[in-house]
């Protein structure tokens, strides 16, 4: 287990990002929360498998196709009407750009004016479910609020393909996004939320080997990368992992299966494609805008990314939105603060594509 001193010391990053910590739900998390749970109860109930509402939930370690099916389907809804969202945007596109091994779907969306730069996103579901539409909404604001054209690359998801499958899809889909990128002036960003923050970072970190190494020095570098509450350490041990190890949507056991379902051996969760904040050297790399929620087993190893970067020399800037819970970007029709993050980072996104 690796031991990491300045989580010990309650990450001082997050005091430094100039509010009180209070590890608590705001009210329309707790809503959230309680609307969850009323839905898990009366689908435990139907299944006749309701157990003591004390007992924390036992997720199998390898689930049917049926029932992984049924988890995609459920989890790739979109949480606002597409169309609606898709109003203030002046084309979105359906296509199928390439992979690792395939041409993979993606969704390209276009904002109405003067487009300056693309930016590649990719989205959450912990390598093994959501997908373009669960991420629709999300897209659709990121585009009107940065002015540039984004693609939503929906990548191989685990356990039927499991790392780097998905490492090696977004590293295709970023080459080729990147030939087209002078469309709209060349520039180009990174982002993603949860798992797809996670495949944003390792992104930028293989940008610079490749250009540390000569092998393709016309690859444009992200002018920056925006990573909503990453994934960042494999196996290691935080504070934030063991305070909302339940009860606080996304839990400790869910993490776990996702990682064994993602990981093809332990090794795998000592590789910085799959933990990038156990890269070594994380000097030159794309300025970074990492926001994490104050509620979320996660947290901590955001927070210790971000400071990390700082350590570094990159550019960094850090918010920890207060009361959120992890993947609370999701639900930005009934959220204001995730409306607020969405249009910071895409203002974010607007001045470094002009800068």
């Amino acid at each position: 287990m690796l031991k990491i001193e300045m989580l010990k010391k309650r990450l001082s990053v997050r005091s430094s990002a100039g509010y009180s910590v209070r590890d608590r739900p705001d009210l329309t998390s707790r809503l959230l929360l309680r609307g969850l749970d009323a839905a898990s109860q009366k689908r435990r109930k139907h299944r006749q498998t309701l157990k003591a509402s004390q007992a924390a939930p036992v997720i199998p370690h390898t689930v049917s196709a049926a029932s992984l099916a049924y988890i995609r389907r459920l989890t790739n809804r979109p949480s606002f009407p597409m169309r609606l969202s898709a109003l203030p945007l002046k084309r979105v596109i359906d296509l199928r750009v390439p992979g690792a091994a395939e041409l993979r779907p993606a969704r390209f969306y276009l904002p109405y004016g003067k487009v300056r730069g693309v930016v590649l996103f990719l989205h959450g579901g912990g390598f093994v479910h959501c997908g373009l539409n669960s991420h629709h909404g999300i897209c659709c604001r990121l585009a009107r609020a940065s002015g540039a054209a984004v693609l939503s690359f929906d990548y191989s998801l685990a356990p039927e393909r499991k790392f780097p499958a998905a490492v090696e899809d977004v590293w295709a889909a970023f080459n080729w996004l990147a030939a087209e990128a002078w469309r709209w002036g060349g520039s180009v960003a990174v982002a993603g939320d949860s798992a797809g923050g996670t495949l944003a970072a390792v992104l930028c970190q293989k940008v610079r080997q490749v250009h540390r190494n000569g092998a393709n020095p016309s690859l444009p570098a992200p002018v920056m990368q925006a990573l909503y509450y990453p994934a960042t350490l494999g196996r290691e041990e935080t504070p934030s992992r063991e305070k909302f190890a339940q009860g606080y949507f996304l839990t400790k056991a869910m993490m776990e299966w996702y990682g064994s379902q993602y990981a093809a051996s332990e090794d795998d969760l000592l590789n910085p494609d799959f933990a990038p904040a156990l890269q070594k050297d994380l000097s030159g790399l794309p300025p970074a805008w990492i926001v994490t929620a104050e509620c979320d087993p996660l947290r901590d190893e955001g927070a210790l990314y971000a400071r990390r970067l700082t350590q570094a020399g990159n550019m960094v800037s850090y918010t920890c939105a207060r009361g959120a819970l992890h993947g609370f970007l999701l639900f930005y029709p009934m959220m204001r603060k995730a409306r607020r993050v969405l249009r910071q980072s895409g203002h974010a996104l607007r001045t470094a594509f002009r800068a």
